[in-house]
């Protein structure tokens, strides 16, 4: 799969993962994720680098302190509108796979440049055939995403 983006769903302004098939027809997979989330893919896909680990960067540390490097992550699932995804690392020539969601698979796969892969049943289920963005319109949705980002405030993650 190949990360295209995220888009802001309007009037909620609510963020959507955009993952795209890389071969055959070219399906897309729209995942509503958090903007946490969001966020931190942002920053990765930016190359931003906080002066502090960020919770993705968190978890890459930690998977290097234990001697694992992630090698892929494959989105395996959804189940009552909620997707289900697994990290693939390798230790010490062991496969150690850690289920995640995919949200957070994805910021790990952005930083750490591993593969992104769904499974066939999941794409037949809910990819959808969907013309590719011409580049102004991409700029555009990558401009509005960074007004959103710009706009939000750590009041609007609290319960």
């Amino acid at each position: 799969m190949q990360l295209e983006g995220i888009r802001l769903e309007i009037p909620a302004n609510t963020p959507v993962l955009m993952l795209r098939e890389q071969a055959g027809s070219r399906r897309v997979m729209p995942i509503y994720i958090g903007a946490p989330e969001a966020s931190s893919i942002h920053y990765a896909l930016e190359g931003l680098q906080p002066d502090r680990p960020l919770t993705h960067d968190l978890l890459i540390n930690v998977a290097e302190g234990l001697n694992a490097q992630p090698v892929k992550l494959v989105i395996t699932k959804i189940e009552e509108h909620t997707y289900f995804a697994d990290l693939h690392f390798l230790q010490a020539g062991a496969l150690v796979v850690v289920s995640c969601r995919p949200s957070d698979g994805v910021a790990v796969a952005v930083r750490s440049g591993i593969p992104i892969y769904a499974e066939s049943a999941l794409l037949d289920e809910v990819g959808k055939v969907v013309p590719e963005t011409p580049a102004e319109d991409a700029e555009e949705i990558i401009d509005d995403f960074r007004q959103f980002i710009d706009s939000i405030r750590p009041e609007d993650f609290q319960g």
